[in-house]
């Protein structure tokens, strides 16, 4: 049977931004208490996101961590993820449910209120919801939904819904304190000279909101 996924303080990689080697940044921020991992990978070949997948997740297996594959449904299947991540602009929810293993999370991106509401409707496990604030990860800046934005999701599904998109020590607390289930963070953590401790000054913050310790 499948538990409610959940997640405080979620890391999305990226190797672009990182200042250390991926698996470096992925077991320091674990240490620092990132709760679920998200491999995304978008200009390389299929081989090479499979080893890295594959190498990833013997680290987050050693912690307990989930490993979350963005986008690729293929790579997950291959490396036994707990999880894929998929944008609205990738395969329809609907149809990845009828891939994937019942056991298998699906999160999907959402920026409105509909596509929250749609998402949670075609079995979404949870959401990532954004951009909260400008990020230079993401070009396209028209999507900015705010703190209001994040408040509005939240009142209007169930599952759990994870903020990303700018989010960063000086703004955290904020976005949780504005409903957000948990936090999903880039280059607060990957482009960090130090990223247990980013994580783990992140993770302090969530939980004084969330009183989790």
């Amino acid at each position: 049977m499948k538990t409610r996924f959940q997640s405080l303080l979620y890391l999305v990689t990226d190797r672009q931004l990182a200042k250390k080697p991926v698996e470096v940044v992925v077991e320091e921020a674990i240490k620092g208490g990132a709760d679920c991992v998200q491999l995304r990978e978008k200009n390389i070949d299929t081989k090479e996101f499979v080893e890295i997948a594959q190498m990833i997740k013997y680290i987050t297996d050693r912690y307990n961590v989930p490993l979350i594959i963005n986008d690729r449904i293929d790579v997950a299947l291959a490396v036994h993820a707990y999880g894929v991540h998929l944008g609205q602009d990738d395969m329809p929810l609907t149809i990845a449910r009828k891939i994937v293993p019942h056991a298998m999370v699906i999160g999907i991106s959402v920026s409105t209120v509909n596509e929250a509401i749609e998402a949670e409707k075609d079995g979404a496990d949870y959401i990532g919801a954004g951009s909260v604030f400008p990020t230079s990860t993401k070009d396209d800046i028209s999507g900015i939904i705010g703190l209001e934005g994040i408040q509005e999701i939240k009142k209007a599904v169930s599952i759990p819904v994870i903020a990303i998109g700018g989010i960063q020590i000086h703004n955290a607390e904020q976005v949780i304190q504005h409903g957000a289930d948990g936090i999903a963070v880039v280059s607060a953590i990957v482009s960090s000279d130090n990223p247990y401790e980013a994580a783990k000054t992140l993770k302090t913050i969530i939980c004084e909101v969330k009183s989790c310790y």
